[in-house]
């Protein structure tokens, strides 16, 4: 099993990049002025690396060895354009589904989504760039290796990708308890994207307002929300429920 690294220095960033390495993150020290670092930072913006400019002790915590201002993360897996993917999966015989995560940051969660969006049939999981879990080594072994049979799209915008989700002709429903719509009055027999909001404060409201349809799980207990990947779950197999009448 492919694992993700940390490369440090410009040479080694350099040279990972030339060997096809997958870079999932780059850390730049804050002031740095450098033009080898200036034009690793020039390629990587045409790619779906996420670049993060960081405090040099932040730098520091990461790497205690000779960063030279900048750190790389290697991710396990390779990543899929969104609209590559949206288009292969129209022309074929099945009704899309994706899953779109605005800003999930825990990498056990995102590993755990990932599973069970691999035993439920989902197309592809969309993530944004900056803000969510890495793509990491926890990441891998909490999915059980279904991030392998997944794919992966990343995206500069989540609300960017909901508008081409809904140009493609594909409903866009978002998971929130911020309604009286339960999920179960949804119809998911037609291409569908559903939208799991972040651990702390769920989808955001400016996704909210965009979205074709809401939908809440009921709870009857004293708590007043589910971890999010419970809720990607039940979301997920009330959608293979209809699918399968």
């Amino acid at each position: 099993m492919k694992k993700e690294a940390l490369i440090f220095g410009i040479y080694p960033v350099i040279e990972a990049i030339r060997a096809n390495q997958f870079i999932d993150k780059i850390y730049v020290q804050k002031g740095l002025n450098n033009p080898k670092v200036d034009s690793i930072i020039s390629d990587l913006e045409k790619t779906d690396t996420t670049i993060s400019t960081v405090p040099f002790e932040k730098m520091d915590k990461l790497c205690r060895s000779n960063h030279q201002g900048i750190i790389a993360i290697t991710s396990p897996v390779s990543f899929h354009s969104m609209e590559s993917v949206v288009e292969n999966v129209l022309n074929s015989d099945k009704s899309p589904l994706f899953i779109v995560l605005d800003q999930i940051s825990d990498v056990r969660n995102f590993g755990a989504i990932l599973r069970t969006a691999e035993c439920t049939g989902v197309d592809a999981v969309i993530i944004q760039k900056k803000g969510g879990a890495p793509v990491s080594g926890d990441t891998v072994k909490t999915s059980a290796g279904a991030i392998y049979n997944v794919p992966i799209c990343k995206v500069d915008h989540i609300k960017d990708a909901i508008y081409y989700l809904q140009g493609s002709g594909i409903k866009t429903v978002a998971a929130t308890e911020k309604t009286n719509n339960s999920l179960y009055n949804i119809d998911f027999k037609v291409p569908t994207a559903i939208i799991m909001g972040s651990e702390g404060t769920g989808v955001s409201k400016s996704v909210l307002n965009i979205v074709d349809e809401k939908g809440a799980l009921p709870l009857l207990g004293k708590i007043n929300s589910l971890n999010v990947s419970v809720a990607s779950g039940a979301f997920l197999y009330e959608i293979v429920r209809q699918r399968l009448q």
